[in-house]
């Protein structure tokens, strides 16, 4: 028991040795850090409302909740000094005759509630303000006007966070491999993605960057060097009719990065392929970017992925969700270089440029000419 126990504990240590850093998670979240920033944070409230939806819930629903108490307590301390200035509190014994600048402020209670009920437009009635004093009237216009701004910001953070296109993105997933396999006869990188909801995304266009450490001839090390791919379908990159799941693709040709890499070299390959979806989101015509990484571990050599549409008896396309990310082995050359130079072999058996079976025979002629 303690020997399995060892053994289990020794693997799962070696599998976390082994794991890569990404730097696009599976989700799509960037997991970088940025150090010894010089710029002074204070200028992240220059651009205060990209910095306010930018905030976690948590974060902005505490900037919500002080936002209101912290302006309701605020003017309910001037409401209160107004009071005491013009000693309209009962603890000067004010005169019958005494005219105060807000009926019934007895106190610091009393002087929040009123700000409470004008800041938000409650007016009960009970608490008013006279004409007795002009700074009363000015608090009370400019308690108004701040408020509708207060009010204005705040709904308004919290409706764009809600209607954010980046709630969108989470109802596209892609697979959790990628596979390569011949399609068309070509050898190529095939990763499946879906639309989970039956809007679609207008003006899609999927394109893929792999990251990678390369030394430049100069010898400088480039430790995310971004090196386009670019993925198809049949009808192409862009303006994808994105109603249904689709299996994007890309040409492992002469001019791909994964065309010197092999089946068995594959998994000792750095490298992360990061795979882009944009479109605009056809209900609230806002734009959004949906993003995943797949890293030499997540790519399964000689696999393609399992049929995923089918049609029922009554004429309704089905999509079955449980093979999405299912695979199946199929035969695959282990290499994109050797398929080439197979096509160019055969290629050069049609045109014939070599016959090995031709035997050269030679001939003696005798003149039968007599002079």
């Amino acid at each position: 028991m303690f020997s399995y126990l060892r053994e289990r504990f020794t693997s799962h240590l070696r599998e976390r040795s082994r794991r890569r850093a990404r730097l696009v998670s599976k989700d799509g979240r960037c997991n970088i850090e940025f150090g010894n920033v010089e710029q002074s944070r204070f200028v992240f409230l220059i651009d205060i409302w990209t910095t306010i939806l930018d905030l976690r819930w948590r974060y902005k629903m505490t900037i919500f909740i002080s936002a209101f108490l912290g302006s309701w307590f605020l003017f309910g301390l001037l409401w209160y000094v107004v009071a005491y200035i013009h000693k309209d509190l009962p603890e000067f014994n004010p005169s019958i005759n005494h005219t105060p600048c807000v009926e019934n402020i007895n106190g610091l209670t009393s002087a929040f509630l009123f700000s409470l009920e004008t800041q938000v437009t409650i007016g009960y009635g009970f608490r008013c303000v006279t004409e007795q004093c002009a700074t009363a009237i000015f608090l009370l216009i400019f308690q108004s006007i701040l408020g509708v701004i207060i009010n204005s910001f705040m709904c308004g953070a919290i409706l764009a966070k809600i209607s954010r296109s980046k709630n969108r993105a989470k109802t596209i997933t892609f697979s959790k491999n990628a596979v390569i396999s011949k399609r068309g006869g070509k050898l190529c990188l095939l990763i499946r993605v879906a639309n989970l909801r039956k809007s679609l995304l207008i003006g899609s266009h999927i394109y893929g960057k792999l990251l990678k450490t390369t030394i430049t001839p100069e010898g400088e090390t480039i430790i995310l060097d971004q090196v386009n791919i670019e993925f198809v379908v049949d009808a192409g990159n862009e303006n994808l009719f994105f109603i249904s799941p689709l299996t994007i693709y890309h040409i492992i040709d002469k001019n791909s990065p994964f065309f010197h890499m092999a089946a068995e070299t594959l998994l000792q390959q750095d490298f992360e392929l990061v795979v882009f979806l944009d479109g605009t989101v056809e209900a609230t015509s806002a734009t959004c970017q949906v993003r995943t990484s797949y890293i030499p571990e997540e790519v399964l050599w000689g696999y393609r992925f399992a049929p995923i549409v089918s049609k029922t008896k009554e004429g309704k396309y089905r999509v079955d969700f449980q093979n999405f990310s299912k695979t199946v082995a199929v035969e695959t050359p282990h290499c994109a270089f050797c398929l080439h130079n197979e096509k160019e072999a055969k290629a050069k058996e049609k045109k014939g440029y070599d016959n090995p079976g031709f035997v050269l025979s030679e001939v003696n002629e005798t003149s039968d000419t007599k002079m």
